[in-house]
């Protein structure tokens, strides 16, 4: 049986890394594939910031997981003290004492493999597949093949032409909300759900997915509250882009029933008062609040601005002030008063906030709905501002 063994970083796995791989499936025809994600690299320590063992393991499952008779190994991962493949090798001897164990490897891997810890040993026990990249290295790649060759190794060099990325640049790409394209849906998905590396979604991406989560009729409502909310951020002096995320995010749970948000508030353990309880209109700003970080790893300054965009409450910071005002004077709003209210958020967030929140009293009490008490209370914080 032949098994090809395919180890690195993975630090992230990416769609690089993935394209290698089924290049040399493609090739060398395994019966048997093993991804195993390096434990402590003994050349390279992990930067700071990487994700976890565990954590690399998932994404090296969603990464790879999916190609046939393939396992992704922890075999590395739960080893103490620095990772050597010879010592993996080692071990997977037991498990495959006579079979052909076939060690893929990059280019520069290859040229530098006199220098790998007990690189004779390893030239022994494993064929080496080499990926080249072609005529820019051929030359190089081939005589290094023969080197090993004339050590008594086999070398399978296999022509390649890469995805060009590397984990460091993706790593580097993630926190500035780029690099998806790099990267499989699943891997993605679970880096912002984690929001590993620092990553921020891009906010295309996040647009895509809350829109399937909202009722149709209330899509171009969301779109308008992230403009509006990048607007305002940018008049006031902040992040943008947080901004634009909190807009995409504010109304995520909307869609649900009354029944799925208690469900969810249950299974969340989020805690609602009987005031709320008697308002299904409140549930979505408390359920959106834990959802989004539950589902896009959403920080805290936008967990808090959701949670507050219905109600409002005293002391809002001015990025909940932003998202509570964006709500309400989003281009498609129309209401009497819509106008002064969009002229004063970029005049005065307080002042505004306080035209808003009478706005909203008023309204309430002439549908003889009640008003919700910390709605009560912010209208009582901030109305000194309209005197």
């Amino acid at each position: 049986m032949r098994v090809l063994l395919y180890g690195g970083g993975f630090n992230p796995p990416h769609l690089g890394h993935l394209a290698a791989l089924e290049r040399a499936r493609e090739v060398l025809h395994p019966d048997l594939t093993l991804v195993i994600p390096d434990g402590e690299p003994p050349h390279k320590p992990f930067p700071k910031g990487s994700p976890d063992t565990d954590e690399r393991l998932v994404l090296s499952q969603l990464n790879f997981g999916d190609l046939p008779q393939t396992e992704i190994s922890d075999l590395a991962l739960r080893r103490d003290g620095p990772c050597y493949m010879i010592d993996t090798v080692d071990l997977l001897r037991r498990r495959f004492p006579t079979d052909e164990l076939v060690l893929l490897v990059g280019s520069d891997m290859l040229l530098s493999f006199g220098s790998w810890f007990r690189s004779a040993e390893l030239l022994r026990e494993c064929t080496l597949a080499a990926l080249c990249r072609g005529e820019g290295e051929i030359d190089a790649i081939s005589a290094q093949a023969r080197t090993l060759e004339a050590r008594g190794g086999k070398v399978i060099l296999l022509d390649h032409d890469p995805v060009e990325i590397s984990s460091s640049r993706l790593r580097a790409m993630l926190p500035e909300r780029m690099g998806k394209a790099y990267l499989k849906d699943e891997v993605y998905r679970e880096i912002i759900r984690l929001r590993l590396y620092g990553a921020k979604p891009e906010l295309s991406w996040l647009r895509e997915q809350v829109i399937t989560m909202l009722d149709p009729k209330r899509v171009p409502h969301v779109l308008g509250c992230e403009e509006t909310a990048r607007s305002l951020a940018l008049r006031w002096d902040l992040d943008p882009e947080a901004a634009a995320e909190a807009g995409i995010l504010h109304d995520m749970t909307k869609r649900w029933s009354a029944e799925e948000q208690l469900a969810y508030c249950e299974k969340m353990g989020i805690e609602l008062d009987e005031g709320e309880r008697q308002n299904p209109q409140l549930f979505h700003a408390r359920t959106g609040a834990v959802a989004a970080r539950e589902f896009f790893g959403a920080p805290e300054e936008i967990c808090d601005a959701i949670r507050w965009h219905t109600t409002g409450k005293p002391i809002m910071s001015s990025f909940e002030k932003l998202l509570y005002l964006a709500d309400m004077i989003e281009p498609n709003r129309s209401f009497p008063g819509v106008e002064k209210l969009r002229e004063l958020a970029y005049l005065d967030l307080n002042l505004a906030m306080a035209t808003a929140l009478e706005q909203s009293v008023k309204s309430l009490r002439k549908r003889n709905m009640d008003v919700y008490k910390d709605t009560l209370d912010a209208y009582s914080w901030y109305r000194a501002y309209g005197k």
